[in-house]
């Protein structure tokens, strides 16, 4: 299955790990990723996580899958390019806030580095 149709199709939850310049490391709780223009997108906020990818642009995304245990995925990233405040955002959110707030928002691509089960290294 790939990767796409994968985060389509299974629930769970998702985690993305990133570190700034130095090496001090961050994990947040993040959506499942869009994939467009061959490459994994998440929607970010100007925060930490945010941050340290503007000085490091590698990360880690782990999903668990929701009723399995220790199934899942992990999935190394490097960014590639970003755009603030994109019209493509507001088609990409998959659930409604009760307010907007007037934060800036980032659609970060990533290229795969590499994918590894949640669990062991089949």
């Amino acid at each position: 299955m790939e990767l796409k149709d994968y985060f389509e199709s299974v629930k769970g939850t998702g985690i993305l790990s990133t570190a700034d310049n130095s090496g001090k490391v961050d994990s947040a709780i993040y959506s499942r990723p869009h994939f467009l223009e061959g490459c994994i997108v998440f929607i970010m906020r100007d925060r930490l996580s945010h941050k340290n990818i503007e000085s490091n642009p590698h990360a880690v995304y782990l999903f668990i899958e929701e009723g399995h245990g220790y199934k899942g995925k992990r999935l190394y990233l490097t960014k590639v390019r970003e755009e603030k405040n994109s019209e493509q955002i507001a088609s990409l959110k998959r659930r409604e806030q009760e307010y907007e707030s007037e934060e800036d928002r980032f659609l970060v691509y990533f290229s795969l580095d590499q994918e590894r089960p949640l669990v062991g290294d089949a």
